[in-house]
């Protein structure tokens, strides 16, 4: 047994709580507009059931597998001793939620919290396979997520697991910090995008014979700019919700957590609107969207611990982290991803981890708080050393016996009319790529 990760909450709190759990499902609808705006205009109704979808399979695996394996501190799990030092791996509650309370006590909040945020973390991959990912293979592949990959690496952060366990046992700080899901939602989710993009490969006609990528742009900026502002809502009930319930941060921080998050965001806006603007002459409007959502990215792991200054530090280099990133994988890498989903949660997930250990004051210091870098760190080693080829082995096994991409002729006529047999806009004319190779 290890301490309990949940605290005490009295009635006005625990009302407080349910409020802000109840913003993250705005999240959902931004992200879902988002990568539907950011796609094309003849898979906008397939982007948006498999949203749906994502939902309704991660909602079901993390119910019955995946909350078995991540846990509540305080709860049983198979601890591991090294050293003498006795280290959390895996939880070990009872599938089903088989005997859990579920009466509004603060776990039982903090279940409802995390099944809302593996239904956010799951939604990610979405936007790097749009044009492109068969719903029944993301069906699949959410599955394997939900059910394992995010589970695990949440034990290891939020309930009591390794990572949570080195400052006590290692003397790293507080050990590995995230009080809102930079790393368990944003970078799993993240990586995980970054594997279908590398399985499903890219778009018909979005790599010339040269290897030059052409602009695909998205075919509708009001749905992604209006998705921003539902991502907003979202994430102030996410980082306040999480940093109360899985970081036992007091109630009342909630307001210097809503403002740093509002800061980081619109600082991560105003970034990329400058950068595109000094390179391209005109800011780019889909990049600006991305840029704002990687400010909220990046704002989640320290929201509790940083002082408002460093949000717009932090949001500042998030938006250039966005534009710059985004080229790299598309113009250099060679990976097409739609969304952007790998740069503003991967790559901003990473950044908003790290910079926990640059800008982070906590109330009350640990004797080696200066060592929480190093904490930081090898959460990051972790992420990039563990969970990354663990979420491309589960899938490239699931294509290997399920293909994930559809066949050419389906990516052709469009995933609406292949999958769905309906387009979402059947009064208008939406492109056609039958002129690429």
């Amino acid at each position: 047994m290890t301490p309990s990760s949940v605290p005490v909450l009295s009635d006005a709190v625990a009302v407080l709580c349910v409020f802000l759990i109840l913003l993250v499902p705005c999240a959902w609808a931004g992200l879902a507009l988002i990568n539907t705006g950011l796609g094309r205009s003849r898979s906008a109704a397939h982007a948006m059931l498999a949203s749906l979808c994502v939902i309704g399979v991660a909602s079901l695996a993390y119910f019955v597998f995946g909350f078995s394996w991540q846990g509540l501190g305080g709860q049983p799990a198979h601890i591991v001793n090294i050293a003498g030092k006795p280290w959390s791996w895996i939880a070990a509650e009872p599938l089903f939620l088989r005997g859990l309370p579920l009466d509004g006590t603060p776990s039982s909040l903090a279940l409802w919290l995390q099944m809302f945020s593996v239904v956010l973390a799951a939604l990610i991959p979405l936007g790097a396979g749009a044009d492109r990912w068969r719903l029944s293979a993301v069906c699949l592949s959410t599955a394997f997520f939900a059910g394992w990959t995010y589970p695990v690496f949440a034990h290891w952060v939020w309930s009591a697991g390794w990572l949570e366990q080195l400052g006590e046992n290692y003397g790293l700080g507080r050990g590995f910090v995230d009080a809102g899901g930079s790393s368990v939602l944003q970078t799993v989710g993240g990586l995980t995008a970054l594997s279908i993009s590398w399985i499903l490969g890219p778009r018909r006609g979005k790599y010339g014979a040269e290897g030059m990528p052409s602009a695909i742009p998205g075919h509708n900026a009001v749905l992604v700019l209006f998705g921003c502002l539902l991502a907003m809502l979202g994430w102030m009930g996410l980082n306040s919700a999480g940093a109360i319930l899985l970081s036992r941060v007091e109630p009342g921080r909630a307001v210097l957590i809503a403002i740093n998050t509002t800061l980081a965001a619109g600082s991560a806006a105003l970034a990329a609107a400058a950068v595109t603007k000094a390179r391209f002459g005109k800011p780019d409007a889909s990049l600006c969207a991305n840029g704002w959502v990687g400010g909220l990215v990046a704002s989640s792991a320290g929201c509790a611990f940083i002082a408002p200054a460093a949000a717009v530090i932090i949001g500042l280099m998030a938006g250039a982290i966005v534009v710059f990133s985004i080229e790299l994988f598309e113009a250099r890498l060679t990976v097409d991803d739609p969304g952007g989903a790998i740069s503003v949660h991967a790559m901003c997930g990473i950044w908003g981890i790290l910079a926990v250990g640059l800008f982070a004051r906590f109330r009350n210091p640990v004797p080696n708080d200066a060592a929480q870098w190093l904490a930081q760190l090898v959460g990051v080693g972790t992420l990039l050393g563990f969970v990354l080829p663990m979420t491309f082995g589960l899938n490239a096994l699931l294509d290997r016996f399920y293909p994930q991409r559809v066949a050419a002729d389906g990516e052709r006529q469009g995933m609406d009319l292949h999958e769905l047999g309906a387009g979402a806009y059947p009064e208008f004319f939406t492109h056609s790529d039958d002129f690429q190779r």
